[in-house]
């Protein structure tokens, strides 16, 4: 129903609220209002009604709003709706760990853009719910009764994604993308991740209309220098790193066999310099194992470990192709002899799964990550001293690719073959790697000193 019966009152503000600011209309009968974080929007916003009333405009005595913007209103999307729109766009081409990292974004994103309505949920309420409600295999259900409450007061309770236009909203935003759980700062990667995250997100809604530009570009925040290098510290040598390989073996009974069933794993981060996810992939057809000599790894899978929720078939591990490469390209990679040795007593003693993987668990399940973990953990205070064990050294099985690629690249081996070996760009590989190159300094000190005095 429309109305030319209007009357607009002052604007008044209200202590506490999340959006201080109220305007207060009549239409007709009907009382109105509409609350802003700021005067000026609400200035902004009152203005617009008085000049349609002066001109004579009707109102419609539903949304209170005049007729002319009332499809517009309308359209306008939720923060909530707008999240759940853009998963559902972005879930089936997605790896499960891509997935994971959108909806992280997202729920940050919404600690900042709560409404009146949502106001008094905690942020760890907002990310159970908003983690269950944006998963679109749980599109039908309905939510578990710890959180739906929640859910619901996010459904009516979230700003429009027009309201990011604001330059505090989207600050706010901001502001919440570098916190931890407990209000700390988060990593500077941390926060990285989540604006690339949030910023694919808001071009998406400039797509849908709800955003004329991305709010982001125009908030500048103190960048933080991001130390990406590899800790030397970490970097054991090869003696070092035998002895952990032989240590593994005393980890768990002898008889269930649970530490010398992974000594190959982890030989093939070290000889190798495989990503633990590549090595948890690798089936025996993807080995080439002489009797003498190299031999030949060729990766094609990689299975990450990611929560059962983020993969399409409901387990822990994700099935992907090779890390920054097309589907379907394989990675050759040779391996010395002593890792073909390796191998070949690990396939005789052990076998391999259903599936044709080299390594799996004691039930012939996908390898997890907790659980060579705490093998690893146990094997380090068999091989290295009290000190050593209390210190950064090859504290993670992670630690072992980095010293094969150390290694390689002391070696004097080209980095533009390490790069391909390892599946690196070579400026990656030399940025990350560039503190682990021993030696190298005395090196280019005596090439200078012959420079100057021959």
């Amino acid at each position: 129903m429309e109305t030319m019966d209007i009357a607009i009152w002052t604007i008044r503000q209200r202590k506490g609220r999340a959006k201080p600011y109220e305007l207060r209309w009549k239409v007709g009968t009907e009382p109105k209002s509409k609350s802003f974080l700021t005067r000026a929007l609400a200035d902004v916003f009152r203005a617009d009604l008085l000049k349609a009333a002066k001109k004579g405009e009707p109102f419609d005595t539903v949304t209170g709003l005049p007729v002319s913007r009332t499809k517009t209103e309308k359209a306008a999307l939720s923060w909530y709706d707008f999240c759940r729109k853009y998963v559902r766009m972005r879930w089936k081409a997605a790896a499960a760990k891509t997935r994971e990292s959108i909806v992280d974004s997202l729920t940050v994103a919404t600690f900042a853009m709560r409404g009146d309505a949502a106001s008094g949920l905690s942020k760890k309420d907002i990310r159970g719910a908003m983690q269950w409600a944006l998963i679109p295999h749980q599109e039908d259900e309905t939510p578990p009764p710890r959180l739906d409450y929640a859910v619901r007061l996010l459904q009516k309770g979230t700003l429009k994604v027009r309201d990011l236009a604001d330059p505090i909203v989207a600050r706010k935003v901001c502001e919440e993308l570098t916190l931890t759980r407990d209000g700390k700062r988060a990593a500077a990667d941390t926060t990285a991740r989540r604006r690339r995250g949030l910023n694919t997100a808001l071009e998406y809604a400039i797509d849908l209309g709800e955003l004329t530009e991305n709010p982001l570009k125009r908030i500048k925040q103190k960048k933080t220098a991001r130390d990406n290098t590899v800790d030397r510290r970490c970097v054991v040598n090869p003696t070092q790193a035998r002895e952990l390989l032989v240590s593994l073996s005393y980890v768990g009974s002898w008889h269930r066999g649970r530490g010398r069933r992974l000594v190959a794993f982890f030989a093939t981060l070290y000889f190798a310099g495989l990503r633990p996810a590549e090595a948890i992939g690798l089936r025996e057809t993807d080995c080439h194992l002489p009797e003498t000599g190299w031999g030949m790894l060729t990766l094609e899978v990689t299975r990450p470990s990611s929560g059962k929720q983020w993969t399409d078939n409901g387990t822990v591990h994700d099935e992907r192709g090779l890390k920054q490469r097309e589907e379907r390209e394989v990675r050759p990679v040779p391996i010395p002899p002593e890792l073909v040795r390796i191998l070949r007593a690990h396939l005789e003693e052990f076998g391999t799964a259903p599936d044709g993987r080299l390594f799996r668990n004691e039930r012939g399940g996908v390898l997890g990550a907790s659980t060579y973990s705490r093998a690893w953990e146990e094997a380090r205070y068999f091989a290295l001293s009290p000190q050593q064990v209390n210190s950064p050294l090859a504290g993670k099985p992670y630690d072992l690719r980095h010293a094969a690629l150390s290694t390689w690249l002391n070696g004097g081996v080209d980095a533009t073959l390490v790069a391909e070996r390892a599946g690196n760009s070579v400026e990656v590989l030399l940025k990350r790697y560039a503190r682990c190159l021993d030696g190298r300094q005395e090196e280019s000190n005596r090439k200078i000193e012959a420079a100057l005095y021959t």
